[in-house]
C-alpha cells in the first residue's frame, strides 16, 4: 500500500518506519526542508531505541522517502496520515493550525479517492474541521471528489514507541464508511496476526478514547505523589502501600510509581487539552484539574526537600543531577521535573553539575552553559554538595554507593525516583531523601 505521512516528528517518523517495516511504500513530507535533508542524509532528530536502525533499513531497501513536495506526497498515498504537531495554546487548548493546514494542503493537491487520517492527538470535533477545511478548498477549486476522514490515535509511549507500534495493545479506529474501514482493516493486518486487536467506533469517541487514556494514566501518577507525600508525614512507605494496592487485580501495578511529577509531550498537554475541551462544552472536570494542579504542586517537591537541607541561600554549593529527560530512554526534556530542579537552584545561586545518556544536548539547547555536563555518572559528584535524581535510568539503579559516598562532599542523596532502599543507604553511611518513603 501507498502510504503519505505529514509531519516527521515523533509520532510521524516512528508511524512512517514502522508502517514501511512491514512492506509499505511510505513517503513522509514535512514543510521544514531542513529536518528532510538530515533524514535523507541519515540523521535522526529524535532519540528513540531501535528508529534510526528501523529507518536506515527501510531507505536502503526502498521503502521510505523524505520529501518537502506537498503536492507530490498528497499525490503518492492512498492513505494520508496527518502527524504534525499540536502544540499547547495559550489557554491550555490544542492549537490546530498545522492540522487544518496539512487538511487545506490535501484538499489543493488530492486528484482522487483519499482516506484522511487523524493520527495527531486531537480534541473531539477535530475530524469534523479537517472535513470542513478540505471540502471548502475543494469547492473552490470547482471540483468534487470522494474522501474520508478517519480518527487514528497513536498510543506510543517515548522509549518504546517502536515495540508499541509494532506490536499494538489496540488499534482505535474512528470511521464512519465501509471504504475507508476496509482500507484501515488492510492496512494494519499486518500488526494483529495473533489476534484482532482493532477497535472500531465512531470518529468523536476515538478522538475522545486519546484523551481519556493519558488522562486517567496522569490520575494514577498524581495520586500515587499525593498518598508519598501524606506517607512521609504519617511514617507510612509508598512502596509498601504501593504494592499492598497494586496486588489488587482491579488495580494493578502499573502506573503507581510516586516521584518527583509527571511531564513530556503528552500527559501535560492532553490533560490542559482536555479540561479546555470540557469547559468549552460547559462541564466542569474537577478530577482532571486537581491532577494538573498536584503534578505542577508535585515537581517542586525535591527542590524544597534541598531547599529545607541547605537552607533558601544556595550559593556556593555544588549539586550532581543524574537524569535530566522527562523519562528514561528519550532525550525529550519537554515539561521534564528536572526543568524545575535546575531553574529552583540556579535562581538560589547553586552550580550543577548534570549526567544524562541522551538528554545532555538538549539540556546544553536549553540552559547554554548555566550547568555543566559530566561524561558518565561518577563524574559528576566530584565536590558536589549532594546528588539529585531526576529520571530513572536503568544505570542508576544499581551504584557503586561506597564511590558515591567518596566522590560528594557529604554523604547525601535526594531521590526524586525512590529508586533505592532507605535502610540500605543508611547502613552505608548515606543521608537518603526519597519521597514518601521511611
Amino acid at each position: 500500500m501507498k502510504i503519505t505521512v505529514i509531519g516527521t516528528g515523533y509520532v510521524g517518523l516512528v508511524g512512517g518506519a514502522c508502517l514501511a517495516e512491514v512492506g509499505n511504500d511510505v513517503l513522509c513530507v514535512d514543510v521544514n526542508a531542513e529536518k528532510i535533508r538530515l533524514l535523507n542524509a541519515g540523521s535522526i532528530p529524535i532519540y528513540e531505541p531501535g528508529l534510526a536502525d528501523m529507518v536506515a533499513h527501510n531507505r536502503a531497501a526502498g521503502r521510505l522517502h523524505f520529501t518537502t513536495d506537498i503536492a507530490g506526497a498528497v499525490a503518492f498515498g492512498g492513505v494520508l496520515f496527518i502527524a504534525v504537531g499540536t502544540p499547547p495554546d495559550e489557554d491550555g487548548s490544542a492549537d490546530l493550525q498545522y492540522v487544518l493546514e496539512a487538511a487545506r494542503d490535501i484538499g489543493r493537491h488530492m486528484s482522487d479517492y483519499k482516506v484522511v487520517v487523524d493520527k495527531s492527538t486531537v480534541p473531539v470535533g477535530t475530524a469534523d474541521k479537517v472535513n470542513a477545511a478540505i471540502a471548502e478548498v475543494l469547492r473552490e477549486r470547482g471540483v468534487k471528489m470522494d474522501y474520508s476522514v478517519v480518527s487514528n490515535p497513536e498510543f506510543l509511549k517515548e522509549g518504546a514507541a517502536v515495540e508499541d507500534f509494532m506490536k499494538p495493545d489496540r488499534i482505535i479506529v474512528g470511521a464512519n464508511d465501509a471504504r475507508a474501514i476496509d482500507m484501515m482493516r488492510q492496512l494494519y493486518a499486518p500488526f494483529q496476526r495473533n489476534h484482532e486487536r482493532l477497535i472500531l467506533m465512531d470518529v468523536r469517541s476515538a478522538e475522545l478514547t486519546k484523551y481519556a487514556a493519558n488522562a486517567m494514566l496522569a490520575t494514577r501518577i498524581s495520586f500515587m505523589n499525593e498518598l508519598a507525600n501524606l506517607a512521609e508525614k504519617l511514617g507510612a512507605d509508598i512502596e509498601l502501600v504501593r504494592s499492598g494496592i497494586g496486588s489488587d487485580p482491579r488495580i494493578g501495578y502499573h502506573f503507581l510509581y510516586s516521584g518527583c511529577g509527571y511531564g513530556g509531550s503528552c500527559f501535560p498537554k492532553d490533560v490542559q487539552a482536555l479540561i479546555r475541551t470540557a469547559d468549552e462544552a460547559g462541564q466542569k472536570l474537577k478530577i482532571l484539574t486537581a491532577v494538573e494542579s498536584a503534578n505542577e504542586a508535585q515537581k517542586h517537591v525535591l527542590p524544597a526537600k534541598i531547599v529545607k537541607r541547605f537552607g533558601e541561600n544556595l550559593t556556593g554549593r555544588r549539586f550532581a543531577l543524574w537524569g535530566l529527560a522527562f523519562k528514561p530512554n528519550t532525550d525529550d526534556m519537554r515539561e521534564a521535573p528536572s526543568r524545575v530542579l535546575i531553574d529552583e537552584l540556579l535562581a538560589r545561586g547553586a552550580s550543577l553539575c548534570a549526567y544524562d545518556p541522551v538528554a545532555m544536548p538538549e539540556a546544553l539547547r536549553i540552559y547554554d552553559a548555566r550547568i555543566s555536563y559530566a561524561a558518565n555518572p561518577q563524574a559528576a559528584l566530584e565536590g558536589a554538595d549532594a546528588l539529585a535524581i531526576v529520571t530513572e535510568w536503568k544505570e542508576f539503579r544499581s551504584p557503586d554507593f561506597a564511590a558515591i559516598k567518596a566522590s560528594l562532599s557529604q554523604p547525601l542523596i535526594f531521590d526524586g525516583r525512590n529508586l533505592y532502599d532507605p535502610a540500605q543507604l543508611r547502613a552505608s553511611g548515606i543521608e537518603y531523601h526519597p519521597i514518601g518513603r521511611m
